[in-house]
């Protein structure tokens, strides 16, 4: 999958629609505080209410509805003589 298939512009349109009569914008952008990695809370405003959504970005480059894994903590066990 190229970079661009998940940049954060299509990714805005496929999940918040925008039109002239619901218009978006970028409410929050920063760095998380445990990985310092970036996101963008983009705001849609409906003549319901608005609806915002968090875009994470990937070490790959591109930008997703859900945050990047943490890397975890594994135990490895080892067999053989001592």
């Amino acid at each position: 999958m190229s970079t661009t298939e998940k940049s954060l512009r299509l990714l805005v349109e496929k999940w918040l629609t925008p039109t002239w009569a619901t218009p978006i914008r970028v409410t929050r952008f920063s760095r998380t505080h445990s990985s310092r990695r970036r996101y963008v809370r983009v705001e849609a405003l409906r003549p319901e209410g608005s609806v915002a959504l968090f875009f994470f970005h990937h070490d790959d480059g591109t930008w997703h509805v859900f945050p990047p894994e943490t890397g975890r903590l594994t135990l490895h066990t080892y067999t053989g003589a001592m």
